[in-house]
């Protein structure tokens, strides 16, 4: 008998439709957690409200996003992507009701850690990353695709990220300003640099052909592309262990410049008209501009605090880059038109707010910034779970759109 191909599994599920595929479960709880977490922090950083965390209120905000967030959005993502890469069945039902339960008690042990044996938390929350590197090695090696790989160290290196985070928590540091929170996030940049550089200019050339447009991006991955990758990789190592070097901020220039010139190769301009695709061209722009104002922080202090030059590289690049996969991929997995509503054009606006309000409290320190900022931040994903809930909870309707 025939093996069954993705799509034939996907349509003989009989189970929630929820767990039918991985960015189901992961990008709707993704999202909430991200929009809850901040309706938490917010208190917390004014006074109003105890955390039961063992973490500060800073780290423990930090380590909800970087590694719950943007923990659960990777894990979507691999999970869908790579039975495309590899070929063999997704992972669904009960497996996949496991490993999102693996997730989800990492969060709640982090929230609750200041209640429960400090060993027990980092252990539940390793377990998740450790549990979905395993998987995708297991995939990948089935599936004999071993060019993508390198996607699997960078999960291996936010997973090592994660672990020293917690540790520095467990020394009574302050994680949020160490190596781990840098590590962690140097992991993600590389992610959207290394998929953002294959899915942008796919996208944005399927689209012009569609659209009639003569314009054409550059085709992804190109020599110019793997030298911007590679010179990459050793000025965030900088950065990681040498966050207020001088050296380390003439490196971040260098590289930000670089990443202008590979975004203005895609052609983005030619895509204002369809914000589903722009937007993902400005999420990018998110990645050099986060390393100039970085940069710019190390050299000049006194012009634009560091906390806030970061928020260009979590907010604006990760925050904007995984809303805008979220919401293509959920809409082309789920059977629906690959073009954005005014709800999803609502929620872009909503983290482009939410980054400028974030990054201008830093420049003027208003509290009143700062709230703002965490208003359109809570917009952007509860408004992203309350539009998107209902298709990542239903079935995928018969005709679709390709994703």
């Amino acid at each position: 008998m025939p093996a069954l191909t993705s799509a034939e599994r996907m349509r003989r599920w009989q189970g929630p439709a929820i767990l039918s595929f991985g960015f189901r479960p992961f990008f709707l709880f993704g999202a909430l957690w991200a929009g809850v977490a901040m309706l938490l922090w917010i208190p917390a950083l004014s006074g109003a409200l105890d955390l039961p965390s063992r973490l500060d209120p800073v780290s423990w905000h930090a380590h909800a996003f970087l590694f719950g967030y943007l923990g659960a959005v990777v894990a979507g993502f691999l999970l869908t992507a790579v039975p495309n890469w590899t070929g063999r069945l997704p992972v669904t039902g009960g497996a996949l009701a496991a490993l999102f339960a693996l997730w989800a008690a990492g969060r709640f042990g982090i929230l609750f850690s200041g209640l429960v044996p400090f060993g027990t938390v980092v252990a539940l929350d390793l377990a998740f990353p450790l549990v979905l590197g395993a998987l995708i090695l297991r995939e990948i090696a089935a599936g004999k695709n071993w060019h993508n790989l390198p996607v699997l160290g960078l999960l291996a290196t936010f997973a090592l990220a994660d672990l020293l985070f917690l540790l520095e928590a467990a020394r009574g540091g302050v994680p949020a300003d160490g190596a781990g929170m840098r590590l962690g996030l140097a992991a993600v940049l590389m992610m959207i640099a290394m998929i953002g550089g294959r899915i942008i200019p796919s996208f944005t050339r399927n689209w012009l052909a569609k659209t009639q447009d003569p314009a054409r991006p550059a085709p992804p991955m190109q020599r110019f592309d793997k030298a911007v990758l590679l010179s990459t990789l050793p000025a965030l190592a900088l950065w990681v262990v040498r966050s207020d070097a001088p050296l380390t901020a003439l490196a971040l220039i260098a590289i930000g410049v670089l990443h202008l010139l590979r975004l203005a190769r895609w052609k983005g301009p030619h895509t204002r008209s369809e914000p589903l695709l722009a937007v993902l061209h400005v999420a990018y722009l998110f990645l050099p501009l986060g390393a100039f104002a970085v940069a710019a922080a190390i050299l000049a202090p006194a012009v634009i605090q560091p906390t806030a030059a970061l928020h260009l590289w979590t907010a604006g690049a990760a925050g904007g880059m995984t809303l805008a996969v979220m919401t293509r991929a959920s809409l082309g997995h789920t059977g629906r038109p690959l073009t954005a509503s005014r709800m999803t054009s609502a929620i872009y606006l909503a983290i482009l707010l939410a980054t400028l309000l974030r990054v201008a409290a830093g420049i003027v320190p208003l509290m009143l910034l700062t709230h703002l900022s965490g208003g359109f931040w809570c917009l952007a994903f509860l408004g992203f779970a309350a539009s998107y809930g209902p298709m990542l909870c239903t079935p995928r309707r018969a005709r679709a759109e390709r994703a």
